[in-house]
């Protein structure tokens, strides 16, 4: 438990005054605005927070002093079946806010029934609006800290009548207030203890503007003081001086305050908060302390209220039970009875369903403001499903928590004007409809960093040519279907390929011709020779890939640069035909060196992939065994990410290298038939190129998945401690998921910069620091520090959820090899983007806190 008193002194001056207040009264006439009678705050129109509804007037009967102002108008949603407020909180995202809804039916749509709706913050739903009669007033209120800039509040009809609201507001809060384990809390509610005004305070009286009720208990006396409580500011709460200026006590100084909730729903998590202030100047000889049990368990204290100055006690961990059972009770040394102010009670929920990416969601607020759309887009474009834009298709789960946009249909649209740069954000894009609009201008280039769009319709526009290389590039390689107009220009424009001469055009039939039956040729060549050398590499007899031992004196110079030794033998640095070449060779005294040798020299005779260490050829004579290989000038991964490495790798330069080798290894279990388990990733088998291209080397351990029910093999484990798959390690039973394990505790190395055995006297593995980082930490802490934190933080968290889901001890639970290089994709998607517009895009160190009233009627709470 928690007890907060007597904090550094704040500024008396400090006031939120208006600033980041936002209040909305929904209904009145755009442009007006007025000042609130009682309260002094302004209330603006809700015109320009919103695109839909109609403004109505309650009836002149409910327009009288006795009703708030915000009551008299509100705004109705006869049509649709979401319709969303967007907020954008002046703060920005990342801060605390209250967010308020109020509402008041008065009979506005002439039907005697009281509509019910739900009402959503984003994609999750916050409650049900519920409405006793036509003439009571709900408020419903909900903390909420925004992941991005803005904040959706939709209504949603549920076919139970018209949704409406009578006013929205937004109030900041201080980040350190209202915080629990589950960081989500809807108002239950706020009371007043020992009010004598039988009136609710709020702003001024209050600088959050929270509604605080007046309540007492009738078996408890009241004490209070004329003085100001808490004025230099002692809490981050605030509580108004009003509230903490009256309480309630027993009438014996040795008896317990007791009071309990009956709550409606008994697995609901309650999270209390009491203010406590000393409104007695005590005597020398007079003590008020006391402790506070729940549901006869300690819960805090002892507490000892200073004289005109808040304590506030508040669960660490939320509550909840059939019976919510509190007692404040004196200690052995207070010659007062205990003593309560003021009380809070919200209700823990958890929120499952994630937004849609900010980026996409910004992307498409641009696209709708550049060209004046005027469809329905309100709220989360993909979240829930049920209420899913139309036009839009968008990818669900993954590694990435945030839904992204994957198709986008905005064909006969009327767009005008060239095409808003704002296409290019949605990185994510998949298919592109632009057909029958009237676009102009050139085809943009922007287009080309859509990595993995697939579908681009262009028809019925007044585009201009040339069409962007890339995209002509992904055309002809089938990866993208291109769907232009007939002409790009008007009049007598020719179209691209009308620009290209008939006598170029004959040419280049020609070379390609040419160029198919070389390549047709090459290819038997090819063929021809793979199947020499898989017939013979058991004897290594393949004549197109030995080489003499003198010949290998040659290409090393006499062996004179050593560029790396293990336990297979010494690696040498050699020219081949003025190439640079790699020369592996074998200690005569290496017994399963040999036996390794043989089995990497076979497996790559049979493979080839740009991610994959190429075989230029090999020794086997006598006592000179060796493997030659493509030259890679930066050496291996696991020298650059050694903190006594001169050149820091940067987060793209990382997540390429990531992808090099996911992309290596995917290819060994997916390209291969039968497919290969490398049995033996780790950092120093993956080979850099000059440009920083990763290959996977060190074939040696490398086994065959000839297993006839496809889903493992008994075979004796091998592998290098801190890499080995705890599932295989333990059962002998080994699939490709063993290598994926082994790539995820690379990945994590990658990510951090950290050893995957810590030195320590435990050993700790990297998987265990990691989790425990991940509960106490922000992404920047995690990242090696070396960076600076120049990344993009989106896409550093979901290349650290890859690697964890990689490296979960479940074989079934890790991801495969696919889906890895697919999702480091989508990072360094997010991080080029970053790159490209000189800011992070979005930070995910802020987590979008929703909070829902389970119980939208206020139950007080009952004295024992």
């Amino acid at each position: 438990m928690v007890s907060i008193g007597n904090f550094a002194t704040i500024d008396t001056n400090y006031t939120l005054n208006f600033l980041g207040f936002i209040s909305l009264d929904c209904g009145i006439s755009a442009d007006s605005s007025y000042t609130d009678q009682t309260t002094g705050i302004s209330y603006i129109s809700d015109s320009t927070f919103i695109d839909t509804g109609v403004s109505k007037s309650v009836s002149p009967e409910y327009k009288t002093t006795k009703v708030e102002q915000q009551y008299w108008t509100l705004r109705s949603f006869p049509d649709g079946v979401k319709n969303c407020y967007t907020l954008r909180p002046k703060q920005g995202k990342g801060n605390k806010n209250l967010i308020r809804a109020r509402f008041l039916y008065a009979n506005d749509d002439q039907n005697g029934t009281v509509p019910r709706f739900d009402l959503y913050i984003g994609a999750n739903k916050w409650d049900t609006v519920k409405l006793i009669n036509e003439s009571m007033t709900n408020t419903m209120e909900l903390i909420h800290i925004p992941s991005s800039n803005y904040i959706f509040v939709c209504l949603v009809n549920t076919g139970y009548g018209t949704p409406f609201i009578s006013a929205l507001e937004t109030r900041p809060l201080e980040n350190s207030t209202y915080r629990t384990p589950y960081a989500s809390l809807a108002l239950h509610d706020r009371l007043d203890i020992g009010s004598q005004t039988n009136k609710s305070i709020r702003y001024k009286d209050d600088v959050y503007d929270r509604i605080w009720r007046p309540f007492n208990f009738v078996s408890y006396k009241i004490t209070s003081t004329s003085l100001t409580v808490d004025a230099n500011g002692h809490t981050p709460f605030y509580p108004p001086s009003s509230v903490m200026q009256t309480g309630v006590t027993t009438v014996n100084s040795s008896g317990p305050l007791e009071f309990y909730w009956l709550p409606d729903d008994p697995t609901s998590k309650l999270n209390v908060y009491m203010y406590f202030a000393e409104v007695e100047r005590l005597q020398p000889n007079q003590t008020r302390e006391f402790n506070i049990s729940h549901n006869d368990a300690h819960w805090d204290g002892p507490i000892f209220p200073s004289y005109l100055y808040t304590t506030v006690a508040y669960s660490q961990y939320p509550v909840s039970g059939d019976k919510i059972d509190y007692t404040i009770y004196p200690t052995e040394n207070s010659t007062l009875p205990p003593i309560l102010n003021g009380l809070e009670v919200y209700i823990a929920v958890e929120m499952t369903q994630s937004p849609t990416d900010e980026q996409d969601v910004n992307a498409l607020m641009n696209i709708k403001s550049k060209y004046g759309l005027k469809r329905n887009w309100q709220g989360d474009p993909c979240a829930p499903k049920d209420y899913l834009w139309e036009g839009f298709n968008c990818k669900y789960g993954g590694s990435d928590p945030l839904i992204r946009i994957t198709s986008l249909d905005l064909s006969s649209s009327g767009l005008t004007g060239q095409m808003d740069s704002s296409f290019s954000s949605l990185t994510m894009i998949e298919t592109l409809n632009l057909s029958n609009n009237k676009l102009t201008g050139p085809v943009p280039s922007f287009l080309s960093q859509l990595l993995f769009l697939q579908v681009l319709d262009l028809r019925e526009n007044n585009l201009t040519g040339p069409v962007p290389a890339d995209l002509i590039k992904r055309s002809n390689s089938g990866s993208l279907s291109l769907r232009f107009p007939p002409h790009f220009s008007s009049q007598s424009s020719l179209t691209l390929i009308q620009k290209i001469s008939a006598g170029a055009a004959l040419v280049l039939l020609v070379a390609l011709t040419v160029l198919i039956l070389s390549l047709r040729k090459r290819k038997k060549v090819e063929k021809a020779n793979n199947a020499k050398s898989l017939k013979k590499i058991g004897s290594l007899e393949g004549k197109n890939h030995q080489f003499s031992y003198s010949e290998i004196l040659t290409i090393t110079n006499n062996l004179e640069r050593v560029l790396g030794n293990g336990g297979f033998g010494t690696v040498y640095h050699g020219y081949l035909n003025d190439t640079q070449v790699a020369v592996k060779m074998l200690s005569p005294t290496s017994a399963q060196g040999n036996k390794e040798f043989q089995a990497e020299t076979k497996l790559l005779v049979r493979v080839h992939h740009r991610n994959l260490t190429s075989l230029i050829g090999y020794r086997n004579e006598g006592e000179h065994v060796g493997l030659i290989y493509e030259y890679m000038a930066n050496g291996n991964l696991e020298t650059h990410l050694s903190e006594k490495s001169s050149y820091v790798l940067t987060w793209e330069e990382r997540l390429r290298i990531a992808i090099d080798a996911a992309q290596g290894l995917e290819y060994l279990h997916n390209g291969c038939k039968p497919p290969i388990i490398h049995r033996d990733i780790k950092p120093s088998n993956f080979l850099l190129n000059e440009r920083f291209q990763a290959k996977l080397a060190d074939f040696g351990l490398a086994r065959i998945f000839l297993s006839e029910d496809g889903t493992h093999v008994s075979t004796d484990v091998v592998g290098t401690p801190g890499y080995l798959d705890p599932e295989y390690y333990m059962s002998n039973w080994l699939n490709e998921k063993s290598d994926v394990y082994s790539f995820g505790v690379v990945l994590l190395e990658i990510i951090t910069s950290r050893k995957a055995l810590v030195k320590s006297y435990d050993r700790s593995h990297i998987v265990r620091c990691v989790s425990f980082m991940l509960k106490l930490r922000e992404i920047k802490d995690i990242v090696d520090p070396r960076l600076g934190g120049d990344f993009n933080s989106n896409s550093a968290w979901k290349a650290l959820e890859i690697a964890m889901c990689c490296t979960s001890p479940t074989s079934a639970k890790r991801p495969t090899m696919t889906r890895v290089v697919m999702e480091l994709k989508e990072c360094l998607v997010l991080e080029l983007a970053r790159r490209r517009d000189g800011y992070d895009l979005e930070s995910k160190d802020s987590i979008e806190l929703i909070f829902m009233n389970v119980n939208s009627e206020v139950t007080s709470p009952f004295a024992t």
